[in-house]
């Protein structure tokens, strides 16, 4: 087998290699040409080219949202590395585990006026798990160092579950191989993450459970299965507990309460006294409802316990606890020979509010115009139950959570930084690696040509869908205060254009299908939904003017 001759870049990919890492997406470039030589000789790594760096890290950290394993990054010197920021920003509040490593000219040509460089020590500071800024190899002394460098880097990444940087710097020539493997054996030493909870905190928990009359669990981001069908059922057949569920919980039952805000945006403010808990746990990562944040900042609980195995936001700024341990172990251990709970009526009238919303949402929809929400509707009557759903940020995240949707459909969304940037990246990624399951990016028009790179890719399932909602410009601004319908707001604000993926398709290979009206849509989406053997994108093309105006009214018919 060949390998690089420069032994600083064996180490980093032998350290790969020994820590089980597998994917490895490699931007072009020249002077990361050791390392790209060291991967793509090598037939353990799957190695994936993509010459956009930031698609590239998005693309990457689809992968790993996916296996839940660190993907590695690996770019050239200068700017390339600095296109990676919005993804590693994204995987450091979502906690999706990458390894960047970055190539770079040795210390003595930095600052200097070289080509090509810049200042990428701990250039990712502030949104970095840990920073290894590796040595050129000139001496024994140096490869010890290097190797601790790295095994920390690795072990940051599995530990914190979140991306780590090493910068390598290399010095010419660039493209020498060899026969010879020119570094020391490796050894793994892995370092286990931490678990904070105790015996203490279980017995107070039970305790506390038991005596509050008015729990409420709030769940945000988690994986598919992340919570037993144990504890759900738990957590179902307690009346004094009412479960608020986001659309990217992944979590299901008759008796929680999905589509937040359809709830209780309509409530007034006896209701929301009568809403709100005394106890609110919550779980799993952000969350996206602003209605349910608002409210639970004014009617805040006596006590808000947080459990997850990683750091907890003070969201509601209330936070009395935090559980650093999985969920479903800790909850498991609160529940376990519990006892009786105080008696509760809690839950029962918002369900029976819960029933009444849906049929109002039911009647809504039969009288809306062609419109966004109209498409969210009409397209739940087409999806496959087992699917793989990526949902871009924005509107269409925010339409999504008015819906209920089928338990069997795996939901994702990248709300680490709620940017527009890298949906698609991800989305692609993502399907790349779970090829059992029909992939589907929703996505706004601003978040799609903002990301048209992402379709650059030689990696894209046959069956992979995109369903672009085109309201021609950012329609989210239209539903916020402001003056609307002047030449400043549909410049500056919802940035009208008058563009269509019609060319991009035609140029990426992806079969397209258009819809302009209410009477093409059930025809269009079937046929799109029909569709294999090639990637697909349907672009929906809506009244940019009467989206805020039913989504508004949408509201104010709920009350």
């Amino acid at each position: 087998m060949k390998y690089t001759n420069i032994p600083l870049a064996q180490n980093v990919v032998a350290h790969c290699k020994t820590y089980g890492i597998r994917h490895v997406v490699i931007s072009p470039g020249s002077r990361n040409a050791p390392l790209t030589i060291g991967f793509t000789h090598d037939p353990y790594f799957k190695c994936y080219s993509i010459v956009d760096e930031r698609c590239a890290a998005f693309f990457a950290m689809g992968i790993a949202q996916q296996i839940s394993e660190p993907v590695v990054l690996v770019c050239t010197s200068g700017s390339a590395l600095l296109n990676y920021y919005p993804a590693i920003s994204e995987a450091f509040f979502s906690r999706i585990p990458l390894i960047v490593i970055s190539a770079d000219r040795p210390e003595h040509l930095i600052g200097i006026g070289d080509g090509q460089t810049i200042y990428q020590k701990n250039v990712f500071d502030n949104h970095i798990f840990y920073s290894a800024n590796l040595r050129s190899e000139d001496g024994k002394g140096a490869v010890s160092f290097n190797s601790q460098e790295i095994e920390m880097a690795m072990n940051e990444s599995i530990r914190c579950s979140g991306p780590v940087h090493m910068n390598v710097p290399l010095s010419e020539p660039l493209y020498g191989m060899t026969d010879q493997v020119l570094i020391g054996p490796i050894q793994k030493k892995h370092e286990l993450a931490e678990n904070h909870s105790d015996d203490d905190q279980v017995m107070r928990f039970k305790e506390l459970w038991k005596e509050t009359d008015r729990k409420m669990v709030l769940i945000g981001v988690l994986k598919p299965d992340s919570l037993s069908p144990t504890i759900l059922r738990f957590l179902a057949e307690d009346p004094s507990v009412i479960v608020f569920t986001e659309t990217t919980s992944n979590v299901h039952n008759e008796y929680f309460f999905p589509s937040i805000d359809k709830i209780i945006a309509p409530l007034d403010e006896n209701a929301f006294i009568e809403l709100q808990p005394r106890l609110l746990i919550t779980l799993g990562g952000m969350i996206i409802s602003k209605k349910i944040k608002r409210f639970l900042r004014t009617y805040q609980p006596e006590e808000h316990w947080h459990i997850g195995p990683f750091d907890a936001n003070d969201t509601f700024f209330r936070l009395t606890q935090a559980v650093k341990t999985d969920a479903d172990h800790f909850l498991s251990a609160v529940f376990k020979n519990l006892g009786i709970s105080k008696n509760s009526d809690y839950r029962t009238p918002w369900l029976r509010l819960k029933a009444e919303r849906a049929i109002r949402h039911d009647m809504y929809m039969r009288e809306i115009p062609y419109s966004d929400l109209m498409v969210f509707d009409r397209l739940l009557r087409y999806l496959d139950k087992e699917l793989l759903l990526q949902l871009s940020n924005s509107s269409t995240i925010r339409y999504a959570q008015l819906f209920d949707w089928d338990p069997l459909v795996q939901m994702y969304c990248n709300r680490g930084t709620s940017g527009i940037d890298g949906s698609t990246s991800t989305a692609i990624g993502a399907a790349c690696v779970n090829p059992q399951k029909p992939s589907l990016l929703i996505t706004g028009d601003l978040s799609f040509f903002y990301d048209s790179n992402a379709l650059w890719n030689n990696y894209i399932p046959k069956d992979f869908k995109i369903l672009l909602i085109n309201n021609e410009g950012g329609g989210i601004f239209r539903i916020l205060p402001g003056h609307k319908n002047t030449d400043n707001f549909d410049r500056f604000f919802e940035t009208r254009h008058g563009l269509t993926a019609r060319y991009l398709c035609k140029m990426y290979n992806f079969k397209y299908f258009e819809v302009h009206n209410d009477n093409q849509l059930d025809d269009q989406l079937e046929l799109f939904f029909n569709h294999s053997g090639q990637p697909a994108l349907i672009e929906i093309i809506t009244p940019a003017r009467t989206n805020d105006g039913v989504l508004l009214n949408y509201f104010e018919f709920m009350k």
